[in-house]
């Protein structure tokens, strides 16, 4: 029997929400302004969930502690990518290879996920991406090093200021 279950927490960056089944997530959000944003997110995943934050606390505590500029590894949280397709779960993974604080290209993420010729591809993997914050996509930049496309309603503003959070937070944790 699966369970499908769902959570919507605030977070010091905006209102997350997430949706699970057999403790796997199937979907997430980027912070957004209001609960109800954050819920809109993950409604095609919801469908006969039941809210259950026990459920998710894990996921909860560790997305909220990000979201608080602490250093911890969101690559850690298992995420569901049965319905992808083998280039996009390619992707996905090597997405979540790239260091905080730091950006790759689509070429790169194109080449790391097997085929170096498909940086349309891995930016089309990025745009659908299900998992914001998990795989972290604002890592991922254009050639020119400038940032491109973000969802979410804050948007490119949100995508520079994950990657400052990030910058923070590992200088913070670095000794002296």
């Amino acid at each position: 029997m699966t369970s499908n279950t769902y959570d919507v927490f605030e977070t010091a960056l905006g209102w997350v929400a997430i949706a699970a089944c057999d403790g796997k997530v199937r979907r997430s959000t980027l912070p957004e302004q209001s609960r109800l944003a954050a819920l809109e997110g993950i409604e095609a995943d919801i469908a006969g969930a039941e809210y259950d934050e026990d459920v998710t606390t894990h996921v909860r505590d560790v997305i909220t502690k990000y979201c608080a500029g602490e250093d911890v590894d969101l690559s850690t949280l298992p995420i569901d990518f049965s319905d992808v397709t083998p280039f996009f779960a390619r992707a996905y993974a090597a997405c979540r290879s790239i260091p905080a604080g730091e950006t790759r290209s689509y070429a790169w993420l194109a080449n790391a996920a097997g085929n170096a010729r498909a940086a349309r591809g891995a930016g089309q993997a990025m745009a659908r991406n299900r998992w914001p914050l998990l795989v972290p996509c604002h890592r991922v930049i254009g050639s020119d090093g400038s940032l491109h496309g973000f969802g979410g309603g804050i948007g490119l503003p949100l995508k520079a200021r994950l990657l400052e959070l990030e910058r923070s937070a590992e200088t913070a944790g670095s000794p002296a």
